[in-house]
């Protein structure tokens, strides 16, 4: 019986690299496919106001930043293996005390970290910033809803567990919030502005927030607080500053604030007495 012929040992030894450099190459690249990361988002949201997009922006180049010291990392990590692996029983050279590239494997780590922690300082004065504003929203949170009052106007929105109240502000101007809570530790968070508070008892948060599109965003409390915390939604409806002004003008009606009044009286004595209610969102106007 006649033996096959072996392959020449160059042959091997090639197919051998190859396999190993596929291997390389297909590994992270299926570490990356699994992550499930998008790209240019980075798995982040824009969102609809200015203090969202910084936050946003300041994320990609943090992504972008570890990519790429992760990729030279890598490539580093890969050389290192590749050049000086073993090559026989011989021991290389050795060599100790390089003193530019200890320096420069200490400072330029410390620039980086200082780079982003002052891109950061940035990005959130401007998000914890209170500039003047001539909207103001007061906003209570409670067991197990959400009160929206407007200061200086007869306006104010009312509703709890499946009620979903409707926050009204308008778009292009910076609107002041001030958030507290009439029991327990509540959570205020919107979705798409990229923002969350605590509401606490006793205390008052402020902060002011600049929404610049148009559209109705989902709202929730992010803070477990009792027996319906998973029923405690809101939406936010950011309007033109025309439609805003008309809003707010609709809430002069004497007899609609009088009834507006009532319901909301009745939703109380039944959201303390723990009984959900269903039933449309109690509001000032028509």
């Amino acid at each position: 019986m006649q033996t096959p012929a072996l392959p020449p040992q160059g042959a091997t030894v090639r197919a051998r690299r190859w396999r190993h450099l596929r291997r390389a190459v297909a590994l992270p690249l299926a570490a990356l496919a699994l992550s499930g990361c998008t790209i240019p988002s980075f798995y982040a949201s824009e969102g609809a106001t200015s203090s969202s997009k910084s936050v946003y922006h300041l994320w990609q180049w943090f992504s972008i930043g570890a990519v790429i010291i992760g990729g030279f990392v890598c490539i580093l990590v890969a050389y290192a293996v590749l050049r000086y692996r073993r090559k026989g029983d011989h021991i290389p050279r050795q060599s100790q005390y390089q003193l530019p590239l200890e320096l420069a494997y200490t400072i330029v780590p410390i620039l980086i970290v200082f780079g982003l922690f002052a891109a950061t300082l940035v990005v959130e004065n401007k998000e914890t910033a209170n500039p003047a504003t001539k909207v103001t929203i007061n906003v209570n949170a409670f067991q197990w809803g959400w009160k929206f009052t407007y200061p200086g106007t007869n306006a104010f929105v009312y509703g709890q567990t499946t009620q979903n109240p409707e926050m009204i502000m308008p778009a292009g101007e910076n609107v002041h919030f001030n958030l507290t809570s009439s029991d327990v530790i509540h959570g205020f968070y919107v979705h798409d502005f990229n923002f969350s508070r605590y509401a606490l008892p006793g205390v008052r948060n402020e902060f002011t927030i600049l929404a610049q599109n148009e559209g109705t965003y989902f709202g929730q409390c992010t803070q477990l607080c009792g027996l319906y915390h998973s029923l405690m939604y809101f939406r936010v409806k950011v309007v033109s500053q025309s439609q805003y002004a008309a809003w707010i003008a609709s809430f002069n009606n004497p007899a609609d604030e009088a009834a507006a009044k009532a319901a909301a009286k009745t939703t109380y004595q039944q959201t303390s007495s723990v009984v959900p209610t269903h039933g449309s969102t109690t509001k000032f106007g028509r």
